[in-house]
């Protein structure tokens, strides 16, 4: 190859790059190579271009003009490392899928469509298994213009994936590039992966969650939004904390030992009133919960009982009824206190004759109303009183408006008809007086279950509604949307208060924290993010999962969140660090729902599977910091008891005010 055609090569590599700076002190150095050598020649005689520069030139320039360099670069990768050592293959693994959707995004940018979707469906078996949404949506790129107008395509050709590995992997995979000559994927790998290099041995499988950082997120990012400041504590003044200072949700044991310690602790008040905590003094269930005002542990003082901070409401919150503020006392103050050995009795409610076409169901508060959505756009409620709730569990009917019943012939449930498309979630108020239902219709609605009317229909959504959740008081509600946003509204209001926008792909679930100043958000992305409610920025990012996140729940005590995904992994997070404390392991399936205890020991989660799990969350937050101050790593909780249901997935849980914990599912098949 001689020297002229390789000085072409390098000048259509450095236009078509975009190298204009570059570009121009090439030419401009040879123009005073022309003139000081006063030669024809483009370059100078002592300029020599070694024979190994001059080969990866062309083959990169070839790799830059030929569609099947692709394919064959893919493949020899592709194959070499499922060739490997068993020992690094793992890690090696890992490079695969950026390159696999670069590689295709690449072929669509330069015009080749019909050998994109050629290589796209000779390879996405490799990577349906954890990157099957993602895949899905890449189906629909057909075209240059595509890859800008897609905001999924445009952030991964925008950003670099953060890949882990060891330093012999590293090293193994630089000499087969090299040893190939494999010049399109080495150009791929070096614009679009950032490698995490460690020493020592490779990560082990149990790692891979965090081991490949979420593309289109860099760890620094991540790293500086959780150093944001977090108020995890519970509001001022709320109901519990009044009774708190009574004395009413304390246990016997608890009272006992208060009156033994008395005179000790009469030393530490003064140093607790100080800190304007009191009357909370006595409170040893948050002894150990004391964090400062950025949310990070502090080392407290050992002769201080130190509790949870108290924080202020950031959105006005509604006045409660007196009626309901008392019937909310007086279940609290009845509230069976749970543990492990004192686990929650469950009530259950069983659809029967759907059709396959429930979607969603919800339970009040009390237990006394029962909602489902429909694949029809209908709303349905049932009253359990009028039914005649069953001691155990009840059997709802939900095949058509006409199904014959105990009652006269009367439907035994309440219809609420308005939505055009699908019902995908629906959610009480704090008083059931209210529920709320979102839809494929991208709309959300208001309805009353005493006047049973729809009241109001929000619109500000662009696509299917998944998830709406009402807030802890009430009048405020947060959406999660296939169009890729969660949102803040207040009933009051036809329009969203806030619009949080950072997730790249559906927000599928959204939760509201105890104290209404934050909302989390899990994502088909494989992240869950907290956002908070007066500025909409995003203060905390948790990765770790390797599905879609398809359920949240948030501790009574707002330190603690618990996340459940596609794949049936539970995790739970530590809000103001943004670290896993324990993944839960145990179901097989999809956790649609999970639910904290009111006094927050108990973990409830329901699974596609056909199961509840019962989890001691105070154990494994106890046995998660033993295992990682000895070691650095975190270990796995097995459940505290499994109730498997009669071919009923679950997708719904909820424990009442007094800890009795309500399920409902739909009976998958005739048993």
């Amino acid at each position: 190859m001689d020297e002229e055609n390789i000085l072409k090569f390098v000048q259509a590599y450095l236009k078509k790059k975009g190298f204009k700076q570059t570009e121009h002190a090439f030419q401009e150095e040879l123009q005073h190579n022309k003139t000081a050598q006063n030669s024809s020649s483009p370059i100078s005689s002592n300029s020599q271009f070694d024979a190994d520069i001059a080969k990866q030139l062309r083959s990169f320039s070839e790799s830059e003009n030929g569609a099947a360099r692709y394919h064959d670069g893919y493949s020899k990768l592709r194959s070499w490392t499922y060739s490997s050592l068993d020992l690094y293959r793992f890690e090696l693994l890992r490079v695969l899928y950026p390159v696999f959707i670069h590689c295709f995004m690449d072929l669509v940018a330069n015009g080749h469509i019909q050998e994109a979707r050629a290589f796209f469906n000779s390879f996405r078996e490799d990577h349906e298994m954890m990157h099957l949404r993602d895949l899905q949506k890449l189906e629909g790129v057909l075209s240059p213009s595509h890859l800008e107008e897609m905001e999924f395509a445009h952030s991964l050709r925008q950003s670099k994936v953060n890949i882990k590995i060891c330093q012999y992997s590293y090293e193994l995979l630089l000499q087969f590039l090299h040893k190939s000559q494999s010049t399109t994927v080495l150009g791929i790998i070096n614009e679009h992966i950032n490698f995490q290099v460690s020493p020592g041995q490779p990560s082990s499988i149990t790692d891979d969650a965090e081991a490949v950082t979420l593309i289109g997120s860099s760890q620094d990012a991540v790293n500086q939004i959780n150093q944001k400041e977090i108020h995890w504590g519970l509001l001022e003044d709320s109901l519990e904390e009044r009774l708190e200072k009574a004395g009413g949700l304390l246990s016997d044991s608890e009272k006992a030992e208060g009156e033994t310690k008395e005179g000790e602790w009469d030393d530490n008040k003064k140093k607790t009133v100080e800190a304007g905590k009191q009357g909370a003094s006595t409170k040893k269930l948050k002894k150990d919960k004391a964090t400062g005002t950025t949310g990070k542990a502090t080392r407290p003082d050992t002769n201080v009982v130190t509790i949870a901070p108290r924080v202020k409401p950031e959105l006005p919150l509604p006045t409660i009824p007196p009626e309901v503020e008392q019937s909310i006392l007086d279940d609290l103050r009845n509230r069976v206190q749970l543990s492990s050995v004192a686990l929650p009795s469950v009530s259950f409610y069983t659809f029967i004759n759907t059709h396959d076409g429930l979607n969603c169901s919800s339970i009040s508060h009390d237990g006394s109303l029962v909602a489902a959505g429909f694949s029809d756009s209908s709303l349905k409620i049932w009253d359990m009183a009028k039914l005649g709730q069953q001691t155990v569990g009840s059997v709802l009917q939900g095949d058509n408006d006409a199904t014959p019943t105990s009652n006269g012939g009367k439907r035994s449930y309440t219809l609420f008809q308005g939505h055009s498309g699908p019902v995908y979630s629906a959610t009480f108020s704090p008083a059931g007086d209210f529920i709320l239902s979102s839809s494929a219709d991208s709309t959300i609605r208001l309805w009353s279950t005493k006047l049973n009317a729809n009241l109001v229909c929000y619109k500000g959504h662009n696509y299917p509604v998944w998830d709406v959740q009402y807030s802890p008081v009430g009048h405020y509600f947060a959406s999660a949307s296939h169009d890729r946003t969660a949102r803040i509204w207040s009933m009051d209001r036809i329009q969203p208060l806030r619009i949080m926008a950072g997730h790249l792909s559906d927000v599928d679930c959204v939760q509201w924290h105890a104290n209404c100043n934050y909302i989390a958000t899990g994502s088909s992305d494989k992240t869950v993010r907290l956002w908070d409610v007066q500025s909409g920025e995003c203060v905390r990012v948790f990765l770790g999962h390797r599905s879609m996140v398809l359920s949240l729940a948030m501790s009574p005590d707002g330190r603690y969140m618990a996340s459940g995904d596609e794949d049936g992994a539970i995790m739970m997070w530590d809000i103001s660090s943004g670290r896993c404390v324990m993944p839960l392991m145990g179901h097989t399936s999809c956790v649609w729902t999970l639910a904290y205890s009111g006094e927050g020991s108990v973990l409830a989660s329901g699974s596609a599977d056909c199961t509840v799990k019962l989890w001691d969350v105070t154990t494994s937050t106890r046995v998660s910091k033993t295992e990682e101050n000895k070691s650095g790593n975190t270990s796995r909780l097995r459940s505290l008891k499994t109730l498997p249901t009669k071919s009923t997935p679950v997708y719904s849980l909820r424990f009442s005010r007094r800890n009795l914990l309500f399920g409902a599912g739909v009976l998958s098949k005739a048993v």
